[in-house]
C-alpha cells in the first residue's frame, strides 16, 4: 500500500453498522499516520428535512440541530468515530447536513476531494432493498469515488 494521504468520508447515523464503518474508516486513515502524508477522516451525518423552510410552512419545525437535546444526541452519534480517531491520532472533522442521504454524501465527496467513501451496509433484505433502495446501494452505483461497504 502506498503511504499517500487520503481524504476518507464515512457516513454515520448512530447505528451499529455505521459504528463499524466509522472504525474501519479510521483504520484506513491510520495506516499511514506515521508517514509525512497524513490522512483525514470526515464523518458525515445526514439529517432528514430541509434547512430552508418554504413559504407554505406556516409553523416551520425547528431543525434537529436547534433542539435543546441536540448536543447530547450529537455526542452519542459521533462517539465511536471520535473515540477511534482520538486513540489513533487520526485527524477528524465531523459534519452535519440536511437532505437526501445518498445525494448529500456524494455532493460532499465531490466538494472536498474525497478519495474513498466508507459506509455501513444497511442490513435490509433483498426484497426491501429492491423496493425502497438503500443509501449504500445508491452510493455504490452512482458515486464517482471508490466506495467501501462495511458489513
Amino acid at each position: 500500500m502506498l503511504n499517500i494521504g487520503k481524504n476518507i468520508l464515512v457516513a454515520i447515523d448512530g447505528s451499529p453498522q455505521s459504528d463499524k464503518a466509522a472504525e474501519e474508516a479510521v483504520r484506513l486513515g491510520m495506516n499511514n499516520s506515521t508517514s509525512s502524508f497524513k490522512s483525514k477522516v470526515f464523518a458525515i451525518l445526514i439529517l432528514s428535512g430541509d434547512h430552508n423552510p418554504s413559504f407554505t410552512d406556516f409553523f416551520p419545525k425547528p431543525l434537529d440541530t436547534e433542539l435543546p437535546d441536540w448536543e447530547e444526541k450529537r455526542q452519542r452519534i459521533f462517539y465511536v468515530v471520535e473515540k477511534a480517531a482520538r486513540e489513533s491520532g487520526t485527524p477528524l472533522e465531523c459534519v452535519v447536513r440536511y437532505g437526501d442521504a445518498a445525494e448529500e454524501i456524494m455532493l460532499f465527496a465531490e466538494d472536498n476531494d474525497i478519495n474513498v467513501i466508507v459506509i455501513g451496509s444497511s442490513g435490509v433484505g433483498r426484497v426491501k432493498r429492491t423496493l425502497l433502495g438503500s443509501v449504500s446501494t445508491k452510493i455504490a452505483l452512482h458515486s464517482r469515488h471508490s466506495v467501501y461497504i462495511v458489513r
